[in-house]
């Protein structure tokens, strides 16, 4: 329970489809943030119903025009009062940034990912550069900044130099109550955006691959997005159109409890939830590298970029040997553990030099 005396914490999200960044959010709904209430500013939609479902405030904010998002953050801002205003996301960072110039609050920002490829979203050597300097510059209004790993925390500090400390966050799953019992099998699903930089394709080279000699295997290919038919043309020039399903947006959980091992030689990634999840559930992992990953996994359960072959060897190894399956170690923390540290972070911020000030010193 929250009390009205806790100062308030308005997050800020520009997007609300239920992906990473909203796992990240609704999580730390679930559970609050120790001593702070918490409000919710985003565009209307699946996010939004699921907060006032738990029964968070949310400020649905029109990102649409940049000029009238910032105008109504900044009446959001001036009405609510916030202690620390929280962005996620670069879209919310520079709107934020803008909009709270002159009022009297705290500004955390989380990154969630930057893409080792500093070109994978910015093609042009220009627009890399200048959108390495907006975020150098925005950072100056922030107090403190959090990234969800340390590969993230690097590649912050290389890229955009901040002046504000950066402190790690990993993001948190909890342990199930109960873990699954899993026997050994070949039913491999990728779960993820079906987008160049989720390198879908070498899951469905490394599924070709082993097919022969395990043709029992069967593949899933969860999710949406521009390539899909391309990646279903791809299968069908592999010769693997038959055991391979493209399904679409799917309920992870259940997709997870009906697989047995989860292919992502991703070419960008932060903290995976996915991977967070898999290993939660006792599902075998085959991965890339990148990112977080090797945050996460053993080096057992990571291939090389473009190893076609170790990729496919990794999946099979995971699904048949049981015992070769990753865990959860104990450096990756709970929900309430990454709250807490998301709290410890707030509470290392002006904010609360300001806070002992109004109250005489009292620290809480």
């Amino acid at each position: 329970m929250t009390s009205a005396q806790e100062p308030l914490a308005l997050w800020v999200c520009p997007v609300s489809n239920l992906a990473g960044v909203a796992r990240h959010i609704l999580d730390v709904a679930r559970v609050g943030l120790p001593g702070w209430r918490l409000a919710v500013a985003a565009p209307e939609g699946p996010l939004l119903e699921e907060l006032r479902a738990l029964g968070i405030t949310v400020v649905p904010l029109e990102i649409g025009s940049p000029s009238h998002a910032a105008a109504e953050l900044r009446g959001v801002l001036k009405h609510l009062r916030p202690a620390i205003a929280h962005s996620h996301l670069a879209k919310a960072d520079i709107l934020l940034a803008g909009a709270s110039i002159g009022l009297p609050l705290t500004l955390v920002t989380t990154e969630h990912h930057i893409s080792p490829d500093r070109h994978m979203f910015h093609p042009s050597r220009v627009g890399a550069w200048s959108m390495e300097t907006v975020h150098r510059m925005r950072l100056t209004r922030f107090a403190a900044a959090i990234a969800v790993s340390a590969s993230t925390s690097r590649d912050m500090i290389q890229r955009w130099r901040p002046r504000v400390p950066v402190s790690v966050v990993l993001n948190g799953v909890d342990r199930p109550v109960s873990p699954p019992r899993r026997e050994p099998g070949l039913r491999l699903l990728s779960l993820s955006r079906l987008e160049r930089e989720k390198n879908v394709q070498m899951s469905l080279q490394a599924f070709a691959r082993l097919l022969p000699e395990h043709p029992e295997a069967s593949f899933t290919v969860a999710g949406t997005g521009s390539l899909s038919d391309e990646l279903q043309a791809l299968a069908r020039s592999l010769g693997i159109a038959k055991q391979t399903r493209f399904v679409g947006f799917v309920d992870a959980e259940q997709a997870m409890a009906q697989h047995d091992v989860l292919l992502q030689p991703s070419r960008s990634d932060n903290f995976s939830y996915a991977l967070l999840d898999a290993l939660s559930q006792g599902m075998g992992v085959a991965a890339s590298p990148i990112g977080g990953n090797p945050e996460i996994l053993p080096k057992r359960c990571i291939a090389p970029f473009d190893d076609v072959g170790r990729l496919a060897e990794i999946a099979v190894m995971q699904g048949l040997d049981v015992g070769e399956r990753p865990s959860l170690s104990s450096s990756i923390p709970t929900v309430a553990e990454m709250a807490d540290g998301i709290t410890s972070v707030y509470a290392g911020t002006e904010w609360q030099n300001r806070r002992g000030a109004r109250t005489g010193g009292e620290r809480t």
